[in-house]
């Protein structure tokens, strides 16, 4: 073994060495991690110290085929050893082919076109440019929104600790409430011909699993279309199969003008794409306006493919209809638990009081990492291939563990989550 862990004091167990030598050499972005992380297999994961933790976050909803799945690991090893990368002066057939196969899998109608690249929030720096394009200005987004860090995508996002520090941002950006169609409404009345854009999530995951409602989704649809403006979705956390179907706007029956994806796209390898449905928004974007040097990349685009030839090989959707069924049927009959928010194997546990982050600590000591993004809601996001047997080891783990520590209500919020 290499000395990756002979750099700390002696008596320590190894992954307190290596966090050790994390908290050293990493910039605090990301707070202190949990644990050291050195394998995983499935919908598991070890520690350096040799515990194993179900995954239930799959790297925020990044891990869709679980660690290390054969097919997966077959095509990058394959690509690597084809075709790593080329500059965007040349053309790869996976990079093709995975475009092609978005845009068959989004139903997107001729003129269509993909732009691939490595993030989410890279997607939605492209997608904010589409709006510019338009040549309005205003762009509505909701307030709990999340799209990214980087300046642009930052503007969109709500939350303003995240903000802050880093105004001021592009302007213009208009907050409105979640499912306050009365509000979406007035907002775009307010901007007098100059909408550019709605920017929504299907469902909202960083603010706690928070669902738009079909008749919301169609009242932004129906407003866009009025006033010539974009349906941006991001659908970076919903998309590839995670809600049960390839894409959760497709629940509802509703098409975007643009929609971005990442995350569980690559099945752990970093890529991001954007999808403009139709000639108009599908060559918004000249020769010059917008690029990237390693999105598209044949590494990348050969996991995607894998990613998504193994969720239609393996009939992962419907295993993800069925083991996020049976996930909301037992949560919901749990004491302490008082709704389940969510579609698939996206799901917010609404907890009873605001004890989600003690909860979240207790089960990774127990051995299952989940994850609490607000203070009453705990969020599941596991790899699409969880087994029902897999999951009732949470669910036995949970239900016992809030029969031992009751949930009192929070009386200053009435008890909601």
């Amino acid at each position: 073994m290499s000395d990756l862990f002979s750099h700390g004091e002696a008596g320590l167990e190894k992954g307190a060495v290596a966090l050790q030598r994390y908290g050293h050499s990493l910039m605090g972005t990301f707070g202190v991690p949990m644990r050291m992380l050195t394998r995983g297999e499935g919908s598991y994961v070890w520690d350096a110290d040799g515990n194993r933790y179900l995954d239930l976050l799959g790297g925020i909803a990044v891990n869709a085929l679980g660690h290390g799945h054969p097919a997966w690991v077959e095509a990058i090893a394959h690509q690597a050893a084809t075709l790593s990368h080329t500059s965007n002066f040349f053309a790869t057939e996976p990079q093709i082919a995975l475009a092609e196969r978005l845009l068959d899998l989004a139903h997107a109608p001729s003129g269509s076109r993909v732009f691939f690249a490595n993030s989410g929030t890279e997607a939605n720096e492209a997608a904010i440019k589409m709006a510019r394009k338009t040549g309005k200005g205003t762009i509505i987004a909701l307030e709990g929104g999340f799209h990214g860090r980087s300046t642009g995508a930052l503007a969109l996002t709500h939350k303003e600790a995240y903000r802050a520090p880093f105004a001021p941002l592009i302007g213009d950006v208009v907050f409105v409430p979640p499912n306050d169609e009365q509000a979406l409404a007035e907002a775009v009345s307010a901007a007098a011909g100059d909408l550019s854009a709605i920017v929504l999530e299907p469902i909202q995951g960083e603010a706690g699993v928070i669902p738009l409602s079909h008749a919301y989704l169609a009242l932004a649809r129906a407003l866009t279309r009025r006033h010539e403006a974009l349906l941006i979705l991001d659908e970076v956390q919903t998309g590839v199969a995670r809600t049960g179907a390839w894409f959760a706007h497709q629940l509802h029956g509703i098409q975007p003008d643009v929609m971005t994806l990442a995350k569980g796209l690559g099945g752990g390898f970093p890529v991001g794409a954007v999808i403009a449905f139709g000639e108009g928004p599908g060559s918004m974007l000249g020769k010059g306006e917008h690029g990237t040097t390693f999105g598209g990349n044949p590494l990348a685009a050969a996991a995607a493919l894998a990613t998504l030839r193994v969720i239609e090989d393996e009939d992962l959707i419907a295993n993800v209809k069925t083991v996020g069924a049976h996930l909301r049927e037992r949560l919901e009959a749990m004491d302490g638990v008082v709704e389940v928010r969510g579609e698939g194997l996206l799901l917010g546990i609404g907890l009873a009081a605001p004890q989600s982050a003690e909860i979240a600590q207790a089960a990774v000591a127990s051995g299952f990492i989940v994850n609490p993004p607000s203070l009453d809601t705990l969020r599941l996001v596991p790899a699409l291939t969880l087994t029902k047997a897999e999951a009732d080891t949470f669910l036995t783990w949970l239900e016992g563990y809030l029969a031992a520590h009751p949930l009192t209500p929070d009386l200053e919020k009435g008890g909601e989550s």
